[in-house]
């Protein structure tokens, strides 16, 4: 028996993540740059046990289906050359599933636990590539701070993974989380952006415009332009939205809240805090402030109707082993 227990950041992304290239490896359509949240986290527990005639899981307290990990656990077992059946047990301390990016974290932490435990050492590239065929957005939840998932061009995946652009500490800036919803989203981010060519009018426009996109956010964050980053963030943020809308059947994950809070971010802005938001799949807000404005834009969004609660969070630290 064997166990090792890691611990991985939710990560947002800046310049958004959305579409597969065809192939069995889980590769992104498009790059992405992401910050990591210090607050928001997943720990998880992998022990390989000889007993075990299958895998098991068990999330937040409740028993997990373990149709997407055990093809994900064969990935490392084939590696360590082993074929040992794993226990799993993972936390999230924020809500699962509701657009938070909990399969970022959560895949991340199984990444690092499972290799870990099954007496791998693997660098941080080859987890991210790893990470990254549980869930897309894990590959950058390896990663701390600031952070660039590249697309790739080769079909065994080896060229698409993250890797870090900037430590949290090199710039400060900080995330308030307006939280409008807890409960599971209705549609997860895997079904939402399978088959995009055949569903959606303006997939190929989002495509193409992906590269310019992420070389401007690339300068900016260079420059520490926190006005430009801002900008191109709500910028990705509604041509996401307005591809997930186009999309057949439409994916429409905002409620009141989510469009409130939205424009509670834009009021601020207006009246010189330097704010900019972001929404991922699923209907919770994330507003991006300077360094310093984290607790003022917290205290108003805390008050715009339907915003259940914030969570206020520094950039976070890669992912990492705890037990």
């Amino acid at each position: 028996m064997s166990q090792a227990t890691a611990r991985a950041h939710s990560n947002i992304a800046l310049i958004k993540y959305w579409g597969k290239r065809a192939g069995p490896r889980n590769l992104p359509a498009v790059g992405s740059i992401s910050v990591t949240l210090d607050a928001l986290y997943t720990d998880t527990t992998v022990v390989f046990d000889d007993t075990l005639s299958a895998d098991c899981a068990q999330l937040d307290d409740k028993p997990a289906d373990t149709a997407r990990l055990t093809p994900f656990l064969d990935l490392v077992r084939t590696r360590a050359g082993i074929d040992t059946r794993a226990s799993i047990v993972s936390a999230n301390n924020f809500p699962t599933g509701a657009g938070l990016a909990s399969s970022a974290s959560g895949f991340a932490a199984l990444s690092l636990a499972a290799t870990r435990a099954a007496g791998l050492e693997l660098d941080a590239r080859e987890l991210s590539i790893l990470s990254r065929q549980g869930s897309g957005s894990a590959a950058r939840s390896i990663f701390g701070g600031f952070a660039e998932m590249h697309r790739g061009t080769r079909d065994d995946g080896s060229d698409a993974f993250a890797e870090p652009m900037l430590e949290p500490e090199d710039w400060p800036v900080e995330i308030v989380v307006a939280i409008t919803d807890t409960a599971t989203k209705s549609v997860n981010s895997s079904i939402g952006m399978s088959h995009l060519d055949e569903r959606s009018d303006y997939y190929q426009a989002w495509i193409d415009h992906s590269e310019s996109d992420l070389a401007a956010m690339r300068d900016a964050i260079a420059a520490r332009d926190f006005e430009t980053v801002g900008a191109l963030t709500e910028m990705s943020c509604l041509k996401l939205h307005g591809l997930m809308m186009s999309t057949r059947p439409g994916l429409i994950y905002w409620n009141p809240a989510t469009v409130a809070a939205m424009q509670a971010v834009r009021s601020l802005r207006e009246a010189g805090t330097p704010v900019y938001f972001t929404i991922d799949a699923g209907p919770q807000v994330k507003a991006l402030c300077a360094p310093g404005y984290g607790e003022a834009v917290a205290r108003s969004l805390e008050g715009v109707p339907g915003v259940l609660e914030t969570r206020r969070t520094a950039l976070g630290p890669a992912a990492r082993v705890i037990a």
